[in-house]
């Protein structure tokens, strides 16, 4: 009986489990790919509104201030900055629907999110806003890689998690009114810690999400954007509490 369980039930897991594994490097490669164009869009994008002096002048205002020459969004400025999390609330039905549908939710937050962060090239210095991104890569990187190939099963924090996200947004509205320094720095510090925690975590959610679709290339597709648009989100937040933190003002 070993022989023929040797001979036999070993050949046939084998292969099996190596196809597993390339569908799901080929899964996860996809999801990092159209994170990273999006990425690369939304850099172009901050670019072009805060050095094209025509497009510039009609999202972003300068105000003299007793510290100095400081810039803010005009109305228009505003709409854009709150559009994507419009299109991120009206688009969560399409996300789900199909994979052209999802696709263009993706593409349309990316571009939009990228043109409203034209205001912090305008605020902090060219070396800062480098050096910060590359230490967000190294960092989300990292833990990324640790949700992937961690056996601890994480799940149980996402609810710890996007709850820490609801507040960060509650006390930034407090401190819109308040301007506590200390407070200030407590949100940054947190909202870092947050997105660290939802990096791993939706990475290791998004391997299991392969597992569950069994094959389904339209729910893959789907799940690709849907992967893609989560990790985009955690990469720019982490990136933009970082800069608070660390970030040279010009």
């Amino acid at each position: 009986m070993s022989d023929f369980n040797r001979g036999l039930s070993g050949p046939a897991t084998i292969p099996a489990d190596m196809s597993v594994d390339l569908g799901l490097r080929a899964f996860m490669l996809g999801i990092y790919n159209k994170m990273a164009l999006g990425l690369v869009i939304s850099a172009a994008l901050a670019w072009v509104t805060s050095s094209y002096p025509p497009v510039r002048d009609v999202l972003f205002v300068a105000q003299q201030t007793p510290r100095g020459l400081v810039y803010g969004p005009t109305i228009l400025g505003l709409i854009l900055s709150l559009s994507p999390i419009a299109v991120l609330l009206i688009g969560q039905f399409a996300v789900k629907q199909s994979p052209r549908s999802s696709g263009i939710v993706y593409w349309l937050t990316v571009c939009l999110f990228g043109a409203s962060l034209g205001l912090i090239g305008l605020i902090y210095t060219q070396m800062s806003i480098f050096t910060t991104f590359l230490i967000t890569a190294v960092a989300f990187g990292s833990l990324s890689l640790a949700g992937y190939t961690t056996k601890r099963d994480i799940s149980g924090w996402g609810g710890f998690l996007i709850m820490g996200v609801v507040g960060i947004i509650v006390a930034s509205v407090v401190n819109m009114f308040m301007q506590s320094g200390v407070l200030y720095f407590a949100i940054n510090v947190i909202g870092v810690l947050i997105f660290a925690g939802l990096t791993a975590y939706d990475t290791q959610r998004l391997k299991l999400t392969y597992h569950q679709l069994g094959g389904n290339e339209a729910a893959l597709g789907v799940a690709t954007n849907y992967g893609a648009l989560s990790l985009y989100l955690d990469f720019l937040n982490m990136f933009l509490f970082l800069l608070r933190l660390f970030g040279s003002r010009r």
